[in-house]
């Protein structure tokens, strides 16, 4: 058994596919995907519905999935004059901002192909996704989480820390958070990491391990790491 983790797959279905042929991912493994499904590439139902098949493959929340539910709950609702009246402009603001700047219109365009049963299990299925994992490989800790620990104290548990603390904030990577547990994020593309000298690989500081590689941007990849050994996969965007 091995464990991997990988994040932001952003509706890379073809990516994502030669991940797992490059992993040579067993039923016995266990893949950790930190969120961020959805949005940017062109296929994220298609992401959402392969996942769905995988018992081993353990989801988590990202920010571009919590958008994705408040839109399609939106695009869900029946249009009767009491519905309309309760749809605040926070909500049309927020499906509006998901559409133009944050990739959402691939995500609502496979989502609006499905049928209303298959609809409602995708939405079943994100919510049902994990805000953090704590898990041991070999001697090592691990915290998996999307964004990072926003307003960090050592003394805080995790159970302390926000939803938007969690997900929507970026990890600080100059602030080693613990000494016993190397946190795992995604959310933050390695390229965008001041001091990063390696840009669009995996990046190590500070107990802390960063894998979202950018795959939905020109020249970016979709990042995995064997957290048995430390071994690390690519697979290069064609684009």
């Amino acid at each position: 058994m091995a464990t991997y983790v990988l994040s932001d797959i952003h509706g890379e279905y073809d990516m994502f596919l030669k991940m797992l042929d490059k992993i040579a991912l067993k039923e016995t493994d266990e893949l950790y995907i930190l969120g961020d499904l959805v949005d940017r590439g062109p296929h994220p139902i298609k992401v959402l519905q392969k996942v769905m098949t995988m018992p081993n493959v353990i989801p988590m929340v990202g920010n571009h999935e919590l958008m994705a539910l408040e839109a399609f709950e939106f695009v869900n609702t029946e249009i009767t004059e009491g519905a309309l009246a309760e749809i605040t402009q926070e909500t049309l603001d927020n499906v509006s901002l998901w559409l133009e700047h944050n990739g959402g219109a691939t995500t609502l365009k496979e989502y609006g192909k499905l049928s209303t049963e298959d609809r409602q299990e995708i939405v079943d299925f994100i919510r049902d996704f994990s805000i953090y994992e704590e898990l041991s490989v070999g001697d090592t800790e691990y915290l998996l989480v999307h964004g990072g620990l926003s307003n960090f104290s050592p003394e805080k548990d995790i159970e302390d820390y926000s939803l938007h603390d969690l997900v929507w904030k970026h990890a600080d990577y100059d602030t080693q958070y613990f000494e016993d547990v190397t946190v795992i994020t995604g959310h933050t593309p390695t390229q965008m990491i001041k001091g990063n000298d390696n840009p669009g690989r995996i990046f190590h500081k500070n107990n802390h391990i960063a894998i979202d590689c950018g795959a939905c941007f020109n020249g970016g990849r979709l990042a995995a790491i064997r957290l048995d050994d430390g071994a690390e996969f690519y697979v290069e965007r064609t684009e």
